[in-house]
C-alpha cells in the first residue's frame, strides 16, 4: 500500500464518478481528490488555461505528498497532460506520475463495439483537441469515430439544473446530432466525468441496441 495518497483531480464534482469506480477496484489505497469548482467548466477555456489550472493542481497534490495524480477530468487530460508529462514533471518531481484517462479508454473501447463505429459526447475542448480520434486510431484502428460537443451539459449539472425537465431538450439535441453523423453506432462514450451524472435522462432518449 503507498504510504500517502492518490490524487483525482477534475474541473468539478464529475470527477467523483471516476473516484468511485477508482476505489471499488482499488480500496486498499487513500485517495485525495480537489474539484475545480470555482473555475468550472474547463471545456470552453483555452489550451493555455486549462493548462496552467491543472499544473497548478498537480502542484498542490505534490506538495501533499501524493506520488500519483490521475487527471479524472477529459479535458485536461486532452490539453494539459501530455505538456506537464513531457516539459513539467522531470522539473516539478521526476519520481512522480501524473495520468490521464483518454488512452487508457481507448486501449479498450474496441472490446465495446460490435459494429466497429463509436460515438463520443464531450466538451467543447475535448472535441476540439481531437485526443480520442487520435487515441483510438492507435489502440483500435479499425474503429470509426464520429463526436459531438455538449457545452451546455456540465453548467446544467454544476447548477443542479440537470434533473429538471429543461435539460431535456440540450441532452436529446446532442445524441440525437450525434447519430445523425453515424447510423451504424452502437457504442456512445461519455468523455467528461459529469455526464453519467445524466445517465438517467441518455437513457430516455438512446435508441435501444446503443451502449
Amino acid at each position: 500500500m503507498l504510504a500517502s495518497p492518490i490524487g483525482v483531480f477534475d474541473s468539478g464534482y464529475g470527477g467523483l464518478t471516476v473516484l468511485k469506480e477508482i476505489t471499488a477496484h482499488l480500496p486498499r489505497y487513500d485517495y485525495l481528490y480537489m474539484g475545480d469548482n470555482a473555475r468550472a467548466p474547463y471545456g470552453p477555456r483555452s489550451f493555455q488555461q486549462v493548462y496552467e489550472y491543472t499544473l497548478q493542481a498537480v502542484e498542490w497534490f505534490f506538495k501533499q505528498g501524493c506520488p500519483l495524480v490521475i487527471l479524472a477530468c477529459n479535458t485536461a487530460s486532452a490539453k494539459a497532460l501530455r505538456t506537464i508529462q513531457q516539459n513539467d514533471l522531470e522539473k516539478l518531481a521526476p519520481a512522480k506520475r501524473v495520468l490521464g484517462v483518454i488512452r487508457p479508454t481507448a486501449e479498450v473501447i474496441a472490446n465495446y463495439t460490435k459494429t466497429g463505429h463509436v460515438g463520443v459526447l464531450g466538451t467543447k475542448g475535448t472535441i476540439a483537441s481531437g485526443s480520442y480520434i487520435l487515441e483510438i486510431e492507435k489502440f483500435a484502428p479499425g474503429v470509426s469515430v464520429s463526436q459531438e460537443a455538449c457545452p451546455m451539459w456540465v453548467p446544467l449539472i454544476e447548477s443542479n439544473e440537470h434533473l429538471k425537465p429543461g435539460a431535456d431538450y440540450f441532452v436529446k439535441q446532442h445524441i440525437d446530432n450525434l447519430l445523425k453523423k453515424d447510423s451504424e453506432i452502437d457504442t456512445i462514450l461519455l468523455g467528461c466525468t459529469h455526464y453519467p451524472l445524466l445517465t438517467n435522462k441518455l437513457n430516455c432518449f438512446i435508441p435501444q441496441g446503443i451502449q
